[in-house]
């Protein structure tokens, strides 16, 4: 570069060519510099059923995990891999699934779909469901100014209300996207894992987890802007606009196999069958109902066989509470005084059981729980009894009639009683499915009682929350610190109450 400046302060050109030279040299290379930074072997685009496909995927929140012994459906009593204590810190919350859904409705848009197509159908689908299972792990959520790239980078958080209007707006939405497409024969739809792009058997999905949303908004129900009374009716009451799911098969879940397999499978069998036994909590009120549920998902206790009881026996079966001491249970679970997991049933093969997301006996324990309170007409005990036997079929029991004719389960009528009941046959159909549903719905009704203790730990209390992502208060700091002063008096505590289950 000295020599070409050289030359053209001797010549005639002087410095205005060389400035012209360089201008060129400077334009030339940047063209240069963005065709070098594009990766051959990267794709520029991508199909939009490549991230439907991921973004169903992440909806499964698995069994055998954290949320399960949150739920207290079964504890661990061996900390070299978990405890039972509810130390709760940051929440992980799924951002990056909603921008990809963004993502894949503009990909189908450039494939040449129209505005309306089975894409951005189920998009404001899987909106609504992120949304509700982020909000009701931490409260106020940006929704207006989220998902905006670099036109916002600081979003402002919206009121949990405001999500949940916006919530039931998507559900609403998408349900009269799916009529419309399902009329007009456009079903084109590539990437779905649960319903073999059958859109029909989507809108079900749709329209039943909105009865789920206004259950979890049961006490705002009388609220003026949310309609939850009357929005579950019209729901209910217009079954050919708001299609339900109508059997056990219809549920939306996760289906394990070989590339997938499922979370206690042989390979893991001598790190874990005996280092996690069954929780008080779920075995005492199969054990209290007599129900034949007991025997198919858990062992007998070997201390309570070597007393002479049999495997047939409900008293055999033991459970310890979620508030026990770690090490005095590792010590009784040692000697054989609690149940483990039916080692036949969870690690006898790789597909293990499907794993449900939104399933049909909660739809039915649902309605019956929004007839026992009142916000519909219809029989609450025909759904309750729907409910019971749906989920005994899923473990292979056939006949219910015996068990359902028992005092405790009887239905006790639109009381306070048949409430405890519906609940509590909820809880237990959630067994190892339906992510952190069972713990939701303890945190709004109190039921069942959850056992705290030393080992539940966070001063024995259950918390009722998860605190913002660390991410938020670093980037976003004065919008989170807003939410947080607007709702929690300015603590991000994880005890704090939200205005959900206020």
């Amino acid at each position: 570069m000295k020599n070409i400046i050289s030359y053209f302060k001797k010549s005639s050109l002087g410095l205005r060519a060389v400035a012209s030279l360089m201008t060129i040299s400077l334009m030339t290379g940047c063209n240069d510099y963005q065709t070098l930074e594009q990766n051959p072997n990267l794709p520029t685009s991508v199909p939009s059923s490549i991230i439907l496909r991921d973004a169903l995927k992440k909806m499964n929140d698995e069994a055998w995990n954290d949320i399960m012994r949150y739920n207290q459906f079964y504890c661990s009593n061996y900390n070299y891999y978990s405890t039972n204590e509810y130390s709760w810190g940051n929440a992980t919350l799924p951002f990056t699934t909603l921008k990809n859904v963004i993502k894949m409705e503009e990909e189908a848009k450039k494939s040449g779909a129209k505005d309306l197509n089975p894409y951005s159908a189920l998009g404001k689908f899987l909106r609504a469901y992120y949304y509700t299972n982020m909000t009701l792990r931490v409260g106020d959520l940006p929704v207006k100014d989220a998902l905006q790239g670099l036109t916002v980078d600081k979003p402002k958080y919206d009121t949990q209300k405001d999500v949940f209007v916006q919530v039931l707006k998507w559900l609403e939405d998408s349900n009269s996207d799916l009529t419309q497409l399902i009329a007009s024969g456009n079903k084109t739809l590539d990437g779905d894992i649960y319903y073999a792009n059958d859109l029909r058997k989507w809108q079900k999905a749709v329209n039943t987890f909105r009865l789920r949303v206004l259950i979890h908004l049961s006490k705002k129900a009388d609220d003026t802007d949310l309609k939850v009374k009357q929005d579950f009716a019209n729901v209910l009451n217009n079954p050919s606009k708001y299609p339900l799911m109508g059997d056990l098969s219809e549920s939306l879940q996760f289906v394990w196999g070989t590339n997938n397999k499922y979370p206690r499978n042989p390979d893991n069998l001598g790190n874990n069958a005996t280092r996690e036994n069954m929780s008080k909590t779920y075995l005492d009120l199969l054990k209290n109902f007599k129900d034949p549920r007991l025997f198919v998902v858990a062992e007998p206790a070997e201390a309570q066989l070597a007393k002479g009881l049999k495997a047939t026996d409900f008293d055999a079966y033991v459970g310890a509470s979620s508030g026990e001491d770690l090490a005095d249970m590792s010590s009784k679970a040692g000697k054989g005084e609690y149940s483990f997991q039916s080692r036949k049933r969870y690690y006898s093969s790789y597909t293990g059981e499907n794993t449900f997301i939104v399933s049909y006996p909660e739809l039915c324990f649902n309605i019956a729980e929004a007839i026992n309170q009142g916000w519909v007409s219809g029989n609450a005990q025909t759904w309750y009894e729907q409910g019971i036997k749906a989920s005994m079929s899923f473990y292979g029991i056939t006949d219910a009639t015996a068990y359902l004719a028992q005092s405790n389960v009887k239905y006790a009528g639109n009381t306070a009683a048949g409430l405890n009941q519906i609940l509590s046959q909820k809880y237990i159909a959630f067994f190892q499915n339906s992510g952190y549903e069972a713990y939701f719905n303890w945190r709004r009704t109190g039921v069942p009682t959850f056992l705290v203790g030393p080992g539940t730990a966070n001063g024995t209390k259950i918390p009722l929350r998860y605190q913002y992502p660390s991410s938020e208060l670093s980037t976003n700091q004065v919008n989170v610190t807003d939410a947080i002063t607007r709702q929690f008096s300015g603590s991000d505590n994880i005890n704090a109450i939200m205005w959900i289950i206020k």
